[in-house]
C-alpha cells in the first residue's frame, strides 16, 4: 500500500488530502471536507486532468490576441501539446465569448473556446 499527499484544487478551501492506494486502485481519500475533495483525490491519482488556458492571435480585431480555454478538462499529460497546437491558431474578428476557436483539440473531443469578446477594428 502507498499514500499520496495532495492539496485539493476543487474549491478555495484547499484541503490537505491523503490518498491511500493499492497499486493504481484508490482505497480511501482522507482530509476532504466535501465530496469535491474525494472526487479530486481519486481522479488525481488515477487520471489527472486540467483545464488549459492560453491565448491565440486575432486578425482584424481591436485586440491582437484573445484569451481561450478548453471547454472541459483534458488529460494532464496533453497540456504542452495543446498549448503547442494553439500557437498555430489565428482567428478573425469579431469573436464572442464562448465561440469555438479550435474543435476537438488533439482528438480529445474537447473544444477550445474564446473567453473574451473581440470587436472588429475600424
Amino acid at each position: 500500500m502507498s499514500t499520496r499527499e495532495l492539496t485539493c484544487i476543487g474549491c478555495p478551501i484547499g484541503c490537505a488530502l491523503t490518498v491511500e492506494l493499492e497499486g493504481t486502485e484508490v482505497l480511501s481519500v482522507k482530509g476532504n471536507t466535501c465530496k469535491i475533495g474525494e472526487t479530486y483525490g481519486k481522479k488525481e491519482c488515477t487520471n489527472p486532468t486540467r483545464v488549459v488556458t492560453s491565448s491565440v492571435l486575432v486578425t482584424g480585431g481591436k485586440n491582437e490576441i484573445v484569451p481561450v480555454k478548453t471547454q472541459q478538462d483534458i488529460p494532464k499529460n496533453m497540456i504542452y501539446d495543446c498549448v503547442a497546437e494553439l500557437k498555430n491558431v489565428v482567428v478573425k474578428a469579431p469573436i464572442s465569448i464562448g465561440d469555438i476557436v479550435l474543435e476537438n483539440v488533439l482528438n480529445t473531443g474537447v473544444n477550445i473556446i474564446a473567453t473574451k469578446d473581440v470587436k472588429v477594428k475600424h
